[in-house]
């Protein structure tokens, strides 16, 4: 017995054996600096140094941890330490050579650090075992000015992307058989917070955030339905740059002019004194579009105000206002599109969007090992769209005819609360997350006549038009409870298990009226009735999810996840009149779930990979099918489809071609950078007539972009090739048709390939960039839309 407790209290003393690691970062002069980052490669951990120069990772195994320290104006500075117990160690750094300029110092820190995925833990959110990509808007090569998707997302496998040539006002990405319009199957987040319209209700991006205020873009696969929400699709999160730490006043500007009219200005100031931080910006664009009646311009001012309460706690406050307004060149038909891309016949569509975000974020560390977050959210916003809406798209704009008017008003807030404690089980570390969410929005929609000028008038003109066949007024109320966790069993040093689960209450209720009018041949009203539709749908729900990861070396990582998925029917689904497609009456909510295995990380010093195996099940998916209605017009039925099966593979690789083939460094950088995507999809039933079978609608066989990023001391330039393959439109699988001179709304968008390239030089503070995209003028098409901005191609 007592050999027992001797051997027992060993293990106990063995298992909460832990240790911490402090230090303090000083310059040449022995000077403390504030805001050097401090990184342990073995566990992912980064710290900021205080104004004191200190810094402090607890709670560390004992063990060989490598430590890196970075400043913009110091050399890197790395050393290997031993811990056997607490230890203290001095960091020295020496002032950067002049020969190094601010583009090989960002690359450097990214060499350095190896920010390619989100970390196990990082803050109070856990994403062990999950499909994670960073895109770090330092070092991408990309039009910033001109939010152009394809280059931003240049690393992220897979991406579908609707393109709109305004200058990146809105995103719309999809992928793994997501429809891209609006990014709605994404949960869009800046800064940890909600920004979309409604995100059960009315999940569209309306607002996207300037490339030139980000740091990085966050980007998780399905598995995120856990910790943000039931979307398919996963999350993307916003960050944008942060105050700068070592100067009280920092000024950029960046001023931007291109062709079709192109003029965009970007400002911001940042800075950090006794506690106190703050960024804000302004940001204006315009434009003329490439096609006519295609002009656009927008206002965007954010202001992030912080204050560090002590050590432990910290406090911060947002603001963001959005507007812009654009007119709409429409739709074409195939033959439209075929004989001239440029056309346009509508001068009287217009699009306004009014957005207002604001949060309030609550961080305290109650120890080394456990801390929370609260963060209070809300948006009050308006997006209005009018013009001449009709799905005989080569159907010229009369002028003498309202025109249809859509107004929808979206207010929400809410309430998000984590707390991370991490503990030892079996001599590790491992980490259980626990969150709450509390959601509710109060949503309005009229849809009506519009007056008959060619000016953006966004007032209903149903005095003029009393008959007008398209009327409806509803409200839409929405009320959401979440409860969530996730546990990292961190099992051996290289292997860690992460179930995690999802409690989701969801009510929505629709309340309104729409008109029933029917009109002769002469134009004679024969019926006009008000009828009533008012709608309640209260459900809950548990979703469950199993990640896995092992540590195959230190920079290598085999991962795995289950991840359950839900997306319920929005209102806009359900309401909205449009000509060009019907709501089956019996539409319901969508689930299934999502499957990655991948291995990611440096199988080789100078290559970086991230290769994974994803299948996505869809049942009762949302989709649209082809009908002849009764009035024998071909039109779309948009309803649950089928179940449907979507599985395939995914590739990143980029290669530090001028290490390998022993350029130097710190004066030329090459690398070649692959993104493919292969994938199949079916459906497996269906009880639609000639749906069973077909491929999934928005899926591109092959989706590949590839191209260099070269660098020769300031100057630097990067080429990205992209090739999207042939996809369908809807579950029948109609194809393309060039004969098609009425509509433009079915079949197929062809395969096409773009080729764009960027460049950039830098002296001292300022930074030329310039770039051409689409350099070998391909006339291609990403979208056929059905209703706004179209309808048509």
């Amino acid at each position: 017995s007592k050999a027992f407790s001797i051997l027992f209290l060993l293990f106990v003393q063995t298992l909460f054996a832990q240790v911490d690691l402090s230090g303090v970062v000083t310059d040449a002069d022995g000077r403390p600096i504030q805001g050097i980052e401090v990184y342990l490669r073995q566990t992912g951990g980064l710290e900021a140094t205080a104004a004191d120069g200190s810094f402090v990772f607890n709670a560390l195994k004992p063990g060989v941890y490598t430590v890196v320290a970075f400043g913009y104006e110091y050399e890197i500075w790395e050393q290997e330490v031993t811990l056997e117990a607490n230890a203290t160690i001095s960091i020295q750094l020496q002032p950067l050579g002049e020969s190094l300029t601010e583009v090989l110092i960002t690359k450097r820190k990214e060499e350095a650090f190896a920010l390619r995925s989100l970390k196990k833990v990082e803050g109070t959110a856990i994403f062990a075992g999950k499909k994670t990509e960073v895109v770090s808007l330092d070092v991408v090569s990309a039009n910033l000015a001109a939010n152009v998707s394809r280059q931003i997302y240049g690393q992220v496998a897979g991406l579908n992307i609707y393109e709109n040539g305004d200058a990146g006002l809105q995103l719309n990405i999809g992928g793994r058989g997501l429809d891209p319009n609006r990014s709605a199957n994404f949960n869009i987040r800046q800064n940890q917070y909600d920004i979309s319209a409604d995100v059960l209700g009315y999940p569209e991006s309306y607002y996207t955030p300037p490339a030139e205020a980000l740091q990085e873009i966050q980007v998780i696969r399905g598995a995120a339905s856990l910790q943000y929400g039931t979307q398919f699709g996963g999350l993307i999160n916003f960050k944008f740059r942060e105050p700068n730490p070592n100067k009280p006043f920092e000024l950029i500007s960046r001023q931007t002019v291109g062709s079709y009219g192109l003029f965009t200005s970007f400002n911001s100031l940042s800075g950090t004194k006794d506690g106190f931080s703050y960024y804000t910006y302004f940001n204006y664009k315009e434009g003329d579009g490439w096609r006519p009646n295609s002009q656009f311009n927008s206002r965007n001012f954010h202001v992030h105000l912080g204050y560090e309460i002590s050590d432990r706690t910290r406090v911060s406050g947002e603001l963001t206002l959005f507007n812009y307004l654009a007119k709409q060149a429409g739709g074409l038909t195939d033959a439209q599109f075929l004989e001239d891309p440029e056309f346009s016949n509508r001068a009287r569509n217009w699009f306004d969007v009014d957005w207002l975000v604001y949060s309030l974020r609550l961080e305290h560390d109650f120890s080394a090992r456990t801390s929370a977050s609260l963060q209070f959210f809300g948006l009050d916003a308006t997006r209005s769209a009018v013009g001449f809406r009709t799905n005989r798209v080569s159907q010229p704009d009369d002028p003498e005819e309202p025109r249809e008017l859509l107004v929808d008003d979206f207010g929400n807030w809410g309430l998000e609360g984590r707390a991370l404690h991490r503990y030892d089980l079996f001599e590790e570390e491992s980490a259980l997350l626990l969150g709450f969410k509390y959601y509710k929005s109060d949503n309005q929609q009229q849809q009506g006549p519009g007056s008959t000028s060619d000016d953006p008038d966004f007032s209903f003109a149903t005095a003029e038009f009393p008959f007008y066949e398209r009327q409806s007024e509803f409200e839409f109320p929405n009320e959401n409870v979440a409860i969530f966790g996730e546990n990292i069993f961190q099992l051996t040093d290289r292997f860690s298990v992460t179930p995690g689960f999802r409690y989701e209450y969801i009510k929505t209720e629709s309340m309104g009226a729409y008109k029933n009018i029917v009109l002769d041949l002469a134009g004679n009203v024969i019926l006009d009735e008000t009828i009533t539709d008012n709608r309640s749908f209260e459900r809950d729900f548990v979703l469950l999810g199993l990640g896995m990861a092992y540590d195959l070396a230190d920079r290598l990582e085999l991962y795995g996840n289950f991840s359950q998925n839900y997306r319920s029917v929005t209102f806009n689904d359900i309401r909205v009149v449009n000509p060009s497609f019907v709501v089956d009456e019996d539409i319901s909510d969508e689930e299934g779930f999502t499957v990655d295995v991948g291995l990611r990380g440096n199988p080789f010093k100078d290559l970086r990979i991230d290769l994974s195996l994803f299948g996505v099940r869809y049942d009762q998916r949302l989709g649209e099918v082809l009908f002849v209605d009764d009035d024998n017009s071909v039109k779309r039925l948009r309803g649950n489809i089928g179940d449907a099966f979507i599985f395939g593979g995914e590739l990143y690789a980029d290669w530090n071609t001028a290490r390998t083939i022993g350029l130097n460094t710190n004066i030329f950088r090459w690398s070649t950078f692959l993104n493919l995507a292969l994938i199949h999809s079916e459906y497996l039933e269906s009880e639609r007539v000639g749906v069973e079978g077909n491929e999934v609608e928005f899926i591109p066989d092959v989706n590949l972009k590839a191209g260099f990023r070269l660098g020769w001391k300031d100057l630097g330039l990067g080429i990205q090739y992209s090739y999207i393959g042939e996809q369908f439109t809807d579950a029948t699988n109609a194809p393309q048709d060039p004969t098609d001179n009425q509509r433009g709304i079915e079949g197929s968008i062809p395969a096409y390939g773009v080729l764009d390239v960027s460049a950039s030089y830098t002296w001292r503070n300022w930074r030329l960039e310039a770039g051409v995209n689409n350099l070998l003028d391909e006339s291609y098409f990403t979208r056929r839309a059905t209703g706004y901005p179209g309808p048509g191609i």
